[in-house]
């Protein structure tokens, strides 16, 4: 059975998941409440709470539940599932890595926890005008495909102020992208202004050595450096030089 709990916001989605789940529950309750959630380009975050293990399922609730997910591929903005079944867990886990959104498992009891991390904000970018046409950009924490909408106009505005740019790339407390639609939002991002850039700095640790050079030379096509952590100073310079 499936029941839809009050959120008290117009962009979330509570679904409570008791005993069997049919495909019934699909039709008549899950599906009609998503499509008016994402009618026109509204983005759903939905909160998927479980009491269910993965034998509660029957065939076609299985198969109206991949349907779903196909059907609003672009329409969900997160999704967190709360449950106890260890097999339940491993099977979302292993789908989200596919999925265009951000998708969190919570155990039983963490409702709360859920619902908070539904609505804060997951990563930010920062962007800082150094002067001289050089843009030094900071990717915050796991960033989702919301967080470059949000910057797309400021980096635009900056773009027409200065016909060709230099860019400090600040990945020091950058830990990934939130699913596959940010990680798209990213390099469209860097492809539409790739052709006004003139060379790029990379600030970070080891560990993103290989993709930030990467990025910058063979992506971009542009002079790029990679420096460490501790050489953000030396990659303003070098921009300057």
């Amino acid at each position: 059975m499936m029941e839809l709990k009050e959120t008290h916001r117009d962009d979330m989605l509570h679904v409570y998941v008791s005993g069997s789940v049919t495909d019934a529950d699909y039709r008549d309750v899950l599906m009609p409440a998503i499509d008016a959630a994402t009618e026109g380009d509204a983005r759903l975050r939905l909160l998927m709470e479980m009491e269910s293990n993965a034998g509660d399922f029957t065939l076609g609730a299985l198969w109206d539940d991949a349907r779903t997910g196909l059907k609003h591929w672009r329409g969900f903005d997160r999704i967190a599932v709360v449950t106890g079944s260890k097999g339940v867990a491993r099977a979302i886990k292993a789908f989200a890595v596919i999925l265009p959104c951000p998708v969190m498992v919570f155990h039983p009891g963490q409702v709360d926890e859920a619902k908070r991390w539904l609505t804060e904000s997951l990563g930010a970018i920062h962007q800082t005008d150094l002067g001289d046409g050089v843009l030094e950009i900071q990717l915050l924490g796991k960033l989702d495909s919301a967080v470059y909408d949000a910057e797309v106009e400021r980096l635009n505005a900056f773009i027409r102020a200065n016909d060709r740019f230099r860019l400090l790339l600040d990945i020091r407390d950058f830990d990934g992208w939130q699913g596959f639609g940010a990680l798209g939002e990213h390099f469209k991002l860097v492809r539409d202004h790739a052709p006004m850039l003139e060379k790029a700095a990379i600030v970070g640790d080891a560990g993103w050595q290989k993709m930030a050079v990467g990025l910058g030379k063979r992506v971009l096509g542009k002079d790029a450096r990679y420096f460490e952590a501790e050489d953000h100073a030396a990659a303003r310079d070098w921009l300057r030089s």
